[in-house]
């Protein structure tokens, strides 16, 4: 009863256009950043809040914000809800055009129309165009002259990898293999299944990503839970809110690291070489908790979900507990702020920006849902030092929200392209922004 209550709440809200409010005495976001955030008691409120930020398009002469010493220009426009972004060593650049797969179970019912109203208004409703489109900049002007259709007919297809001759992409049930010659346009291909990936009618994360060990021997790849916070139930998580290990050579994999909510981009830290990933958290605790966050990966380790959130802060939603998990949960390195939706993540490689961007961590903000007032909607940088973050995040390509609230774009993948700039995917602007020095 209280969970169809909770539905007709929603149901409310999508037709009044009300926004709840979390309780009062929050923390201010910025204590929601960094190695040591600040987490409020749980605010298990009777209403949630839903804050959508409607998507409008931009303006002809309309662009992000960035940095001084910086200029944004669009790299392409008029992609088709573009995700990732893949940069091949001779300078292609790679888009994955996708959304989500048909899911059957997890559109069912009154509270999944609800949602799908609420994604619509967000623009993230639209069929998947389940294709990779290479980008090429002929004449290194920054803008890419030609498009061309690499890869079709794929499966809500999200990350890339080239390891040698062959080229991988994780669709959302499977990791596939592709052979590649460079400076191909398209391949035609079929392409031959390396391993299945968890997924099924609900897969209710269904962004796979990949990435391969500097040996080229090994792919990691990322698998988000089947609900938020367990309600689905304990078996609809087999094999999910983990990151996969597998063997190239065998296709055999093992879970390499567990617990976490909802992982998406990963890199490689230049400096420690550690395997560092950006993890979305749980929902419905208040404004403030949990903060998204980023991490180095330990092999084996496990990090919360759904039993316990930032090491031993127990989600008392769930039930039965599992003290011997909870005590085992590791906390994560690095907060980046309360429902701001964190999915790309990169390490800055190149060297055309100034030193104190050197390995360095470059995430794009999706942007809040759920969150009063809004967070994300922007690309934000955490310096490293020592193969470590070293201080706060720094807000460095902005404007996606506008005054009125209103979303004209939502960060998504983010890319080191050959000559250094750094490559921003908009999904709801369609478009992806080029970030260079000023020359």
């Amino acid at each position: 009863m209280l969970q169809h209550f909770r539905i007709y709440i929603l149901a409310s809200i999508m037709v009044f256009g009300v926004s709840a409010c979390g309780g009062s005495g929050q923390p201010p976001p910025s204590t929601s950043y960094g190695s040591d955030p600040v987490l409020p008691k749980p605010d298990s409120s009777l209403i949630p809040s839903v804050n959508v930020a409607p998507a409008k398009p931009w303006a002809d002469n309309q662009k992000p914000t960035a940095p001084a010493g910086f200029e944004v220009r669009a790299y392409a426009k008029g992609l088709d809800h573009l995700r990732w972004i893949y940069v091949l060593p001779n300078g292609d650049v790679l888009v994955a055009e996708t959304n989500a797969p048909k899911r059957p179970e997890d559109e069912k019912g009154f509270r999944s129309k609800v949602m799908r109203f609420f994604q619509k208004k967000a623009g993230a409703h639209v069929p998947s165009a389940d294709r990779i489109t290479l980008l090429r900049d002929e004449d290194g002007d920054g803008e890419a002259e030609t498009r061309d259709v690499f890869l079709e007919n794929l499966v809500s297809p999200f990350e890339m990898a080239l390891v040698g001759t062959d080229f991988y992409v994780a669709n959302t049930n499977a990791v596939l293999r592709f052979p590649y010659e460079e400076g191909v346009t398209s391949i035609k291909d079929a392409g031959k299944k390396v391993t299945d990936l968890p997924a099924g009618p609900r897969n209710h994360h269904w962004t796979k990503n990949i990435i391969a060990s500097p040996d080229g021997k090994l792919m990691y790849a990322t698998v988000g839970s089947n609900s938020n916070n367990a309600e689905n139930g304990l078996e609809e998580e087999e094999g999910r809110a983990a990151i996969w290990e597998i063997d190239l050579s065998t296709g055999k994999k093992r879970l390499f690291a567990t617990g976490l909510r909802n992982p998406n981009g990963m890199g490689w830290q230049p400096d420690s070489g550690q395997l560092w990933v950006s993890v979305n958290e749980r929902d419905e605790l208040g404004n403030d908790l949990v903060p998204d966050y980023m991490t180095a990966v330990r092999d084996g380790a496990f990090y919360g979900w759904p039993y316990s959130y930032f090491g031993q802060h127990v989600d008392e939603r769930m039930k039965p507990q599992n003290a011997a998990l909870v005590a085992s949960a590791v906390k994560p390195d690095y907060a980046l702020g309360a429902h701001t939706a964190s999915l790309g993540l990169t390490f800055y490689d190149g060297e055309s920006f100034p030193e104190k961007y050197a390995g360095g961590a470059f995430i794009g903000q999706h942007g809040s849902w759920n969150r009063d007032p809004h967070s994300g909607y922007k690309v934000i940088f955490v310096p490293f030092k020592n193969g470590r973050p070293a201080g706060q995040p720094e807000d460095f390509l902005t404007g996606f929200l506008n005054e009125e609230g209103d979303a004209l774009g939502r960060p998504v993948g983010v890319a080191v392209d050959k000559t250094g700039a750094l490559l921003v995917a908009d999904d709801t602007g369609n478009t992806i922004w080029r970030v260079a020095p000023t020359k």
